[in-house]
C-alpha cells in the first residue's frame, strides 16, 4: 500500500469520479483507476462500486477513507514539522468566489516578495467547501466570510464590508444618494446560488427588513449578475471590492438608508494542526496587506 495510492484514493473518494480526481492529481485517468485496482487486489475487496454517473465507496472504502484519511494527514504533519524553516516547502491558500479575485492577487504577489522560494497553491471554492479543506489539512489557510459554522478552526475577524445596491446606469434608483430599502421590493433582485454566503448575507438582510423581493434565478458568478445589472435585468447587492473592481463604472452603485447590508471577512486555518512558521508568515503577510 502505497501512499500515492492512498491519496489519489481519497480524491476519488471526495470527487466521486476517477477523471475529475485524476485531472486533481495531474495524472491520467488510466493510471489513476490502475492504481486504485492495484489497491484493491491488495486489499482483496472493492472500494468502490461503479457506474456511468461517476464512483461510489462501498463499505470497505468508507472504511479505508476514514484510516487514510489520518495516515495521510498524520504524513503530511511529520513533513511540514520536519522541513519547517519559514522561508521554503508549501502552502496551501484558498478563498470563496466573492473574495478570490479581488484580494488573493495582490496577496499572492506579496508573498512572493517575502518568501520566493515557497511553492505557493492557490484554490477558489465556496464556503462549505473551503471550511471543510482548511478543517481536514488539505489547504493551509482559506479567507471567507463570517459565519463559520465547521467546529475546530481559528476564526480571525479582518474587517468588515459593506455590500452596495447596483443597479443599471440610469435607473430610477441611480439618482437617489441612499436607497430606502422599501424601493428594493419593487425591483427583481439577481443573486448568487445558495451555495454560496454572499446570498446568505443579503437573504438575513432582506428578513430582517421585511422585503420580499422578486428573485430571478440563481447564478454562478458575480462578473455574470453585474453584467446582467448594467443591461437592466434587474438589480443586485454587490461587495464594496468588487465595486471597487469596476473602473469602467458598468453599474451604478448606491448605500441603503439607514442600517446597510454588510459581511464580515476572516481569516480561517485548523489550530489543532501543527502551526508551522510558514502558515505564521502568511498569516501575517495577509494582516499587513489587508489592514495597511
Amino acid at each position: 500500500m502505497e501512499l500515492h495510492q492512498l491519496r489519489y484514493f481519497l480524491k476519488a473518494a471526495e470527487l466521486k469520479s476517477f477523471t475529475l480526481a485524476a485531472a486533481e492529481c495531474f495524472i491520467s485517468q488510466p493510471s489513476l483507476s490502475q492504481q486504485i485496482i492495484k489497491l484493491e487486489q491488495e486489499l482483496g475487496q472493492p472500494l468502490f462500486e461503479r457506474s456511468g454517473r461517476g464512483v461510489e465507496l462501498t463499505e470497505s472504502g468508507k472504511l479505508l477513507q476514514s484510516r487514510a484519511g489520518q495516515i495521510v494527514s498524520l504524513v503530511d504533519q511529520a513533513r511540514r514539522e520536519i522541513t519547517d524553516d519559514g522561508e521554503t516547502g508549501q502552502l496551501t491558500i484558498g478563498a470563496i468566489p466573492t473574495i478570490a479575485p479581488y484580494l488573493l492577487p495582490q496577496i499572492v504577489s506579496r508573498f512572493r516578495e517575502v518568501v520566493p522560494r515557497v511553492t505557493l497553491k492557490i484554490h477558489e471554492d465556496v464556503t462549505e467547501q473551503c471550511l471543510k479543506k482548511v478543517q481536514a489539512g488539505e489547504w493551509d489557510l482559506a479567507i471567507a466570510a463570517l459565519p463559520v459554522r465547521i467546529e475546530h478552526l481559528e476564526v480571525e475577524p479582518l474587517f468588515d464590508e459593506e455590500l452596495w445596491l447596483a443597479v443599471p446606469p440610469g435607473h430610477r434608483l441611480s439618482h437617489l444618494t441612499e436607497v430606502p430599502v422599501e424601493e428594493i421590493d419593487r425591483e427583481t433582485l439577481l443573486l448568487l446560488g445558495e451555495a454560496h454566503c454572499l446570498t446568505e448575507h443579503v437573504a438575513q438582510y432582506c428578513r430582517r427588513k421585511d422585503m420580499a423581493p422578486l428573485e430571478t434565478g440563481r447564478l454562478a458568478q458575480l462578473t455574470t449578475i453585474m453584467e446582467l445589472v448594467s443591461r437592466g435585468q434587474g438589480v443586485s447587492f454587490i461587495p464594496n471590492m468588487c465595486k471597487a473592481f469596476d473602473r469602467e463604472g458598468r453599474c451604478a452603485y448606491r448605500p441603503l438608508q439607514g442600517d446597510r447590508p454588510q459581511r464580515t471577512i476572516a481569516l480561517v486555518w485548523n489550530s489543532y494542526r501543527f502551526q508551522t512558521l510558514l502558515l505564521k508568515r502568511a498569516l501575517d503577510v495577509i494582516r499587513r496587506e489587508l489592514l495597511k
